[in-house]
């Protein structure tokens, strides 16, 4: 495989960036990874890590070096993150989890199979258009799926954050499954949080995406989004890949220079002294645990 990839990621106007992104290719398979931590809930950059680790290493032990069945895997993948995360929340014995949305994309043999959970997006990019999105899993999508609020109103609704949807949650999450489709030379996949897609036309993803590379495209698709999201500006994050065909030969990211039985990651999967610097550490863990349980007793709760 032949590809280009980049990701990026900034913090907006928010005091912490809950976002994580991350991917990982082996000769033939490549899982690519954007999970947004819910603000809502305490410390969802927990869950995101704890959400893309999970994936990680679940490719890590299937992708030898093809995944069997791609869809199955993501399915398998992120409900593994789910259970990760209440894990998390039973050890610590914590009232609630921390939660997040997530996307991911497999592609393997010139094909690309998508999964979400929430209202982070995957966006298939082919000749200037988007020829396939995820629907969100919103209230909001709810309202425009029923007729009530029309598709061009979406954006600016007074509950265009609440997601009915995530990792993390009491009940399973729904894992919505996508693909696969053929991929030609010189389509785009790009997921992001919603802090990129929000404040951004469908023009804009395109016009960053369009003009110039993945490696100029995506960081200034997340900076335009940031500014135009102003004093209230979300997390932004986006990773993006162009496809560039099974050729060894051309521009961008050979797979076949990775050994065989070899993986290539840029997420934490291994133990703590050799976590990325995205990576939460034990005392951020044990810090955040302290954290929730003060803030619960200051609300009058009981652990």
């Amino acid at each position: 495989m032949r590809f280009s990839i980049y990701q990026d990621s900034l913090i907006g106007e928010r005091q912490v960036n809950q976002d994580r992104m991350g991917y990982c290719f082996t000769r033939d398979s490549l899982l690519m990874l954007v999970a947004d931590g819910m603000g809502g809930h305490l410390h969802g950059e927990i869950a995101a890590q704890m959400a893309l680790q999970a994936a990680a290493a679940a490719f890590q032990s299937q992708a030898r070096p093809m995944l069997a069945d791609p869809a199955a895997f993501l399915d398998l993948a992120l409900r593994r993150g789910h259970r990760e995360i209440l894990r998390f929340q039973h050890a610590n014995r914590l009232p609630d989890a921390p939660r997040t949305t997530i996307v991911a994309c497999v592609v393997q043999q010139g094909q690309a199979w998508w999964a979400h959970a929430g209202d982070s997006r995957f966006y298939w990019l082919r000749g200037g258009a988007v020829m396939a999105r995820t629907r969100d899993h919103s209230k909001v999508q709810n309202l425009v799926d029923l007729g009530l609020v029309h598709p061009d109103d979406a954006e600016r609704h007074p509950e265009r954050n609440k997601v009915l949807n995530c990792l993390g949650s009491p009940f399973e999450p729904t894992i919505e499954i996508g693909g696969p489709l053929p991929l030609a030379a010189g389509d785009t996949l790009l997921l992001c949080s919603d802090g990129v897609w929000a404040p951004l036309a469908e023009a804009d993803l395109l016009a960053a995406l369009g003009e110039d590379s993945v490696l100029v495209g995506v960081p200034l698709l997340v900076r335009r989004a940031v500014e135009l999201g102003g004093v209230l500006a979300d997390n932004a994050t986006a990773l993006a890949m162009t496809w560039e065909g099974e050729e060894e030969t051309g521009e961008g990211v050979s797979s076949a220079l990775v050994p065989d039985g070899a993986i290539t990651t840029t997420i934490s999967v291994g133990p703590p002294d050799e976590a990325a610097p995205d990576a939460i550490s034990e005392d951020e863990i044990e810090r955040t645990i302290r954290e929730i349980r003060d803030a619960i007793a200051r609300t009058g709760g009981s652990s």
